[in-house]
């Protein structure tokens, strides 16, 4: 019943991804990350008591979304084991963001195909950080790809990694370690102090992840018919090739799989924040990329699916 629900939870993933309006777990984890903020803020007043507000903030926002998701699956099971099956389903759903990234990156591509330069950097300025006021097509598409690549991580690969270690309300907790991330795990100084402590144990969780999906985006590389032994090799040489010590992996093993080259300076917040390149420019990018990207994206991350299922199997059979 467990493989079972996990292959039901990515096929609706697959098909509908996360359409507007529905109730969302992140959408709640977030009003209450929000919320603790807020206390946080109101009762801590100099950075070293941020830093230590920031840490109790985590645990309130993560133990509470693993305590809960835990709770509600728990009682649905004592009530009808198919209403603890369909929340489980559920719960395994909202932790996939497949979908949601491929139809983001393909909501940049379309205008910018058509020309429609302003609304393609319209379209990138709500998935990136950086400014998109004055990127050119070819910083667009790289732009994109670089999204792709890096989400792949955090958006489908970690929460089955998570998936498998602890089911579903691990999974739970790891998209509230994300969002605590995605939302104050800043270096700016706003969130340079309350988000240490999120941006730190992101960091961790994604650890595995991040170097599952280099040899995972390789394997793919090799069943999309690129070039998979550059991706291994790139994806080792350029590891460490950005601030993050686990966004690189993937990024550079879809620059490998392409032949393109990622990475380099950009505007943060009014910024400029020099990068090192990831990968080598065999070619230019172009925008064809993005869908050969999001391509990637699919096979790495059923493979992942495949794989962490098998070690399901392997360790405690189907149920």
């Amino acid at each position: 019943m467990t493989l079972l629900a996990w292959c039901v939870a990515w096929l609706l993933d697959v098909a509908i991804g996360d359409p507007q309006n529905w109730p969302h777990p992140v959408r709640w984890i977030g009003n209450l990350i929000t919320l603790v903020q807020r206390a946080v803020r109101r009762a801590c007043r100099s950075d070293r008591a941020l830093r230590v507000g920031g840490g109790v903030m985590w645990l309130v926002v993560v133990g509470l979304t693993y305590g809960i998701a835990w709770g509600v699956l728990h009682l649905a099971t004592l009530i009808h084991p198919w209403l603890g099956w369909g929340i489980e389903v559920w719960m395994i759903f909202t932790v996939l963001a497949g979908r949601c990234l491929a139809r983001s990156a393909q909501d940049v591509e379309r205008p910018l195909r058509a020309g429609e330069l302003a609304e393609s950097r319209l379209k990138l300025s709500w998935i990136v950080g950086r400014d998109t006021s004055q990127l050119q097509p070819e910083q667009i598409n790289r732009a994109v790809v670089e999204t792709v690549a890096e989400n792949t991580v955090d958006g489908i690969i970690a929460p089955l990694f998570f998936l498998l270690l602890g089911g579903a309300p691990l999974a739970m907790a790891y998209k509230a370690v994300n969002t605590l991330d995605s939302m104050v795990g800043y270096k700016h100084e706003k969130y340079r102090a309350i988000g240490m402590v999120s941006a730190r144990l992101d960091d961790v969780a994604n650890y595995i992840p991040a170097r599952l999906s280099w040899l995972l985006i390789s394997a793919a590389a090799l069943l999309c018919r690129l070039d998979a032994p550059r991706a291994l090799r790139i994806g080792w040489r350029d590891r460490y090739h950005h601030s993050s010590p686990n966004c690189a992996w993937s990024e550079a093993a879809v620059a490998g799989a392409l032949g393109i080259r990622l990475g380099g300076p950009n505007d943060y917040f009014g910024q400029r924040v020099e990068k090192p390149w990831i990968g080598d420019a065999r070619r230019a990018i172009a925008i064809d990329d993005i869908s050969r990207t999001i391509r990637l994206m699919w096979v790495a991350s059923t493979l992942a699916l495949l794989l962490f299922m098998a070690v399901r199997y392997w360790l405690v059979g189907a149920a």
